[in-house]
């Protein structure tokens, strides 16, 4: 992978572009643990909106280097702040949800708070056997602040949040998959494989199909089901007169594989 920027223009992370994969990698490196500071929070933010309108990539993967992925955010940079910006910080979280590309979060070691939120705003969390998830605001007299326990209420219903938020308490890798956080839990040596597995499988299917499906799920989560019947319809018979859709058919007629364009 090439360095797209420098690791002393960012705080806290950097991000690695594979042109020949159209894959970016934002690499947290504050060890040993990985802290998000309030200025990373908004650099991450850019960063992900920076990646989402470069056409050359296709998957952006949130990983880290070192032994944890995060344990969470800066305390002290929250005493520095107003109580209207901190309101607001599950803006720059949402950045990983408003972003059209698929996002994958790689995770290993520590997974606590912020760390543990944008996670929850990926659409995909690979996590190791040894990883550890938390949301432990609890014990500083704190709630989740970006979007953590709402999104865990949509995701494993209220008894199982509640059981998160209110004590504090950390959940392995294997857990998180059985409760559905986690959409893969795997070996501790071997995450990077599977990230890169997965990252190349998606890059197979067509941009144009993989942003829609990502909008309308994340749209339709929040209405009746109906509703999100009549979202998947309408979005259907836009995609039908797509030169994707047009391609994907040829291809499975001529039993090759499809090159699509995002169109």
């Amino acid at each position: 992978m090439t360095n797209l920027k420098t690791s002393n223009a960012l705080d806290g992370f950097y991000v690695d572009v594979d042109e020949d994969s159209e894959r970016a990698d934002i690499v947290f490196n504050r060890p040993p643990l990985n802290i998000v500071s309030m200025t990373q929070r908004e650099q991450l933010r850019y960063t992900l909106e920076d990646l989402d309108n470069d056409p050359k990539i296709r998957i952006i993967v949130i990983r880290a280097e070192g032994k944890h992925f995060s344990s969470g955010g800066d305390i002290q940079g929250f005493m520095e702040q107003t109580p209207e910006h901190v309101s607001n910080l599950a803006w720059n979280i949402g950045a990983v949800e408003r972003c059209s590309k698929p996002v994958i979060a790689a995770i290993h070691g520590y997974c606590f708070g912020v760390a543990f939120e944008l996670s929850l705003a990926c659409d995909f969390r690979i996590v190791t056997e040894s990883a550890q998830l938390a949301l432990p605001e609890q014990r500083i007299g704190m709630i989740p602040g970006s979007g953590g326990s709402a999104r865990l209420l949509n995701m494993i219903g209220i008894a199982r949040t509640k059981d998160l938020c209110m004590r504090g308490r950390r959940i392995a890798g294997k857990q998180a998959f059985d409760w559905g956080i986690a959409t893969q839990c795997v070996a501790d040596d071997k995450l990077d494989e599977t990230t890169d597995e997965l990252a190349n499988e998606l890059r197979q299917y067509s941009p144009l199909a993989q942003r829609t499906i990502k909008g309308l799920l994340n749209t339709s989560q929040n209405t009746s089901v109906h509703a999100g019947i009549e979202l998947e319809g309408q979005a259907y018979g836009r995609l039908r007169s797509s030169d994707d859709f047009k391609e994907g058919v040829a291809s499975f007629r001529e039993k090759r594989k499809p090159k699509f364009t995002g169109k």
